[in-house]
């Protein structure tokens, strides 16, 4: 494995408090990922936007501009952990499909592959630049132009399952399946536009719970306690 696209959900970010930052949970994934650096892998991000705004947060609002708005969540997101990864050692380059004035660079596939050689962990935020595309699809989009290996879904609960752990006690986690099982079971792993890039570009996928200790590293490192998401 030796380029990777981390996933990480908004919502995990902001640990107990469910919004914003949290800035312990922040900096346990930043020395996590510096040891992947260490260890020479070459590192791409993508964060979702959950911790400040959900897509359909306010009916009142154009699908459009709500999209917008959470596009613009993501960014914020990636330049508040970009500087947590910088402040543990870390070189870093916040990208966008847009322009974000001096905040961020224009997204380049070029620009990021240079980056990769010299150690830098590129951020990758702003979606598609699209409305009506996740973060989902976005992270597989990334990760199949920047020819990543395989992805790591960090998320807020430890695996697939097949039905929401949260509501029913006796959902089944699984340790491996297919994307497409997972889109004919509709599990939600990522979303259907997403699974289906997934499967038609054979873009793997390792899922795993964010907040676990040392579980970025571990699952890199073959120790997955997650779900495989297969794609063969």
């Amino acid at each position: 494995m030796k380029r990777v696209l981390l996933k990480l959900s908004g919502e995990a970010l902001a640990g107990s408090k469910k919004t914003g930052f949290d800035e312990p949970t922040v900096t346990k994934v930043a020395y996590q990922v510096k040891q992947l650096i260490d260890q020479g892998i070459e590192v791409g991000i993508v964060i979702g936007g959950g911790n400040f705004w959900r897509g359909r947060s306010s009916e009142n609002i154009d699908r459009t501009k709500a999209d917008q708005i959470g596009m613009l969540a993501t960014v914020m997101n990636c330049i508040y952990v970009s500087e947590i990864f910088r402040s543990v050692g870390m070189e870093t380059q916040v990208y966008t499909p847009f322009a974000c004035g001096a905040f961020t660079e224009l997204f380049s596939k070029d620009k990021v592959l240079a980056g990769f050689k010299k150690g830098v962990v590129s951020f990758l935020a702003g979606g598609t630049g699209h409305p009506y595309f996740s973060t989902d699809t976005a992270t597989v989009l990334r990760a199949i132009e920047i020819e990543a290996d395989i992805i790591l879904l960090a998320k807020s609960i430890d695996g697939v399952y097949d039905s929401d752990p949260k509501s029913n006690p006796d959902a089944k986690k699984y340790d491996k399946i297919s994307i497409q099982e997972v889109i004919d079971q509709k599990l939600g792993v990522v979303d259907m536009a997403a699974s289906i890039l997934c499967m038609e570009n054979k873009m793997p996928m390792l899922v795993f719970g964010l907040n676990e200790e040392n579980s970025i590293v571990d699952t890199v490192n073959g120790k997955l306690k997650g779900t495989t998401v297969t794609v063969e």
